[in-house]
């Protein structure tokens, strides 16, 4: 059996070893709790048949654990000086390969049928940057991958927002543009005193699972995002407020937005934060003639 790398010794005498520091703007924040780390991996049900993927696999703390689980790992990282560390550390594996790429310029399709040809069930597994986690999550929900999900850790605010159901404070176009592709919740709360350095938040780790068709069809996806992305422009202001400020021409088109929303069944007074996504959805293609 193999030492675990996160252990406070074990991480502290691998950065020594190489003597490697943080760099903050890359957001690197390592585990070093091999228990939470096992809780991740089992959110995400693999098994010997399964492939993960991982993005910013670090000194591999996180990658050993879903190379002991699954059938094959691929692990994308930017940062050069881990290339080194990452061979050394994750050596006893063979069923880990290493990508040296910007997750958000990859082209992550084609890593997978290389790298995981034969493969039918693929989860994305990782520790994600907090300063990149919005963008990622959506890059590979909008690359339409052939995987089943995600159990992904982050800050526990942006997992509130994308969890958040309608009528509560956390809910906004962020929850909307996730739970159009996959269902959302929280798998655990992740205190702050496991990670190296301790980042100033507590974490979450987010399970996603995509739907096998979206909750609501619409003539037009982008545009609906358009639509809920304006809807939140300004919290507190009702939706026809915040259509007119928000849609392009918006302020010249009012009647048009009072049609749509009425069409739509949609009391223009409402706040955006009180629509589901499938109003939402009768809202996009109630306004798509007027402003697509």
């Amino acid at each position: 059996m193999y030492k675990d790398i996160a252990t406070p010794v074990r991480t502290k005498a691998i950065l020594d070893k190489y003597g490697f520091s943080f760099k903050k703007s890359l957001g690197q924040n390592f585990l070093i709790d091999p228990n939470v780390l096992r809780n991740i991996v089992s959110q995400a049900h693999l098994t010997e048949n399964s492939g993960a993927i991982e993005v910013g696999p670090g000194i591999g703390a996180l990658t050993e654990h879903l190379a002991r689980g699954a059938k094959k790992v691929v692990s994308f990282e930017i940062d050069q000086r881990l290339l080194p560390v990452l061979e050394d550390t994750l050596s006893p594996y063979d069923n880990v390969t290493i990508v040296h790429s910007d997750i958000l310029k990859a082209d992550v399709e084609a890593v997978i049928a290389e790298q995981m040809p034969h493969i039918d069930d693929i989860m994305v597994v990782a520790n994600l940057p907090y300063y990149v986690t919005t963008p990622i999550l959506m890059k590979l929900l909008n690359d339409r991958l052939p995987i089943r999900g995600f159990v992904v850790m982050m800050q526990k605010e942006v997992a509130d927002r994308i969890t958040a159901k309608p009528g509560t404070k956390a809910y906004g176009s962020l929850s909307i543009a996730i739970q159009y592709y996959c269902t959302a919740e929280v798998a655990m709360i992740v205190p702050k005193t496991v990670f190296m350095p301790q980042p100033n938040v507590d974490s979450a780790v987010i399970r996603l699972i995509k739907h096998n068709k979206p909750p609501v069809e619409v003539i037009d996806e982008d545009f609906l995002f358009v639509v809920t992305r304006a809807s939140f422009v300004q919290r507190r202001k009702t939706i026809f407020n915040n259509l007119q400020a928000g849609l392009q021409h918006g302020k010249a088109k009012k009647d048009e937005i009072l049609a749509a929303l009425e069409a739509a069944n949609i009391d223009p007074k409402r706040r955006g934060e009180t629509l589901t996504i499938e109003e939402f959805g009768r809202l996009a293609d109630a306004l798509h003639p007027h402003f697509a």
